[in-house]
């Protein structure tokens, strides 16, 4: 199990990044959170397997189709659990 604290940019906000990221984080059956930041980047962070972790990871580069990424930064962190879910903080 692995936990990741991600800061994603590029045009994040107002391309539905959010929603796509709760959706493919719980078809990934990954707990955790994403919001929008006020410098126009998109903050989450994601909990679960590995596997699926890195493919979340994965999507994080491409994003939904109107979005365009210019950067993913990944920090690792100590799996803690603590959510149930997956859910967009406003």
């Amino acid at each position: 199990m692995k936990r990741v604290h991600v800061y994603v940019s590029g045009k994040v906000q107002g391309v539905f990044f959010r929603a796509e990221t709760q959706r493919a984080a719980i078809d990934l059956n990954l707990a955790g959170w994403v919001r929008n930041v006020q410098d126009g980047r998109v903050e989450s962070v994601f909990e679960g397997k590995d596997e699926n972790v890195d493919k979340m990871l994965a999507w994080c580069h491409i994003g939904p189709p109107a979005a365009r990424v210019e950067n993913v930064a990944i920090e690792e962190k100590p799996y803690t659990g603590e959510f149930r879910n997956f859910n967009i903080k406003y």
